[in-house]
């Protein structure tokens, strides 16, 4: 039996002495590449960084540029075709954004955003400065998928990615006055 006593008094914790462990090797970052060039720009041009733009930022300029052709005299003469917005619209955008715009006759219609296989990741928005238009969206067979009503005052996102970007957008003008929309492409 005593043992046992001494048995249990050598299990205690504050009786047990710790054996020191043995201290860890410092760690040298200097093979991990990674870690040591993070932060730093590369050498390598196809490495660089690419930063594309928020939808906010792209819903933003939009606003700006239409909120500068509210008023008719800066209206494009050209009607049906898409082109660059004149000067006083393209100063309220910041960044390096494409605005376009297009006005349209009544019953008449021009074709929306292309897609184009250079640029993989775009992204467009659509603004309806005055008027009433339609976005159509038709497959590659040429079938309608979509109608929707574009909404004075209201920014609509246009591009995507997979199946619907091999989709066909048109823009048609179904009310009884020129449509003017502006198209912002980042």
């Amino acid at each position: 039996m005593p043992q046992q006593a001494s048995a249990t008094t050598a299990l205690r914790p504050g009786t047990t002495e710790h054996t020191p462990r043995p201290r860890a090797a410092s760690v040298s970052l200097d093979g991990i590449g990674d870690v040591i060039d993070a932060g730093r720009t590369s050498g390598y041009a196809h490495l660089s960084e690419r930063r594309l733009p928020t939808l906010g930022q792209l819903v933003s300029a939009a606003r700006g540029a239409a909120s500068s052709l509210l008023r008719p005299t800066l209206w494009p003469t050209r009607r049906g075709h898409w082109q660059p917005a004149p000067r006083s619209a393209r100063r309220h955008v910041s960044g390096r954004f494409r605005v376009t715009t297009v006005a349209l006759e009544p019953n008449s219609f021009v074709p929306g955003p292309a897609r184009r296989s250079d640029r993989p990741h775009t992204l467009e928005v659509l603004h309806l400065v005055s008027g009433r238009a339609h976005l159509i969206t038709s497959g590659a067979d040429g079938q309608m998928r979509s109608a929707a009503e574009l909404a004075l005052g209201r920014t609509r996102v246009v591009s995507g990615t997979g199946i619907a970007a091999q989709d066909h957008h048109y823009l048609v003008n179904t009310g009884d006055e020129v449509a003017v929309l502006v198209r912002v492409t980042a």
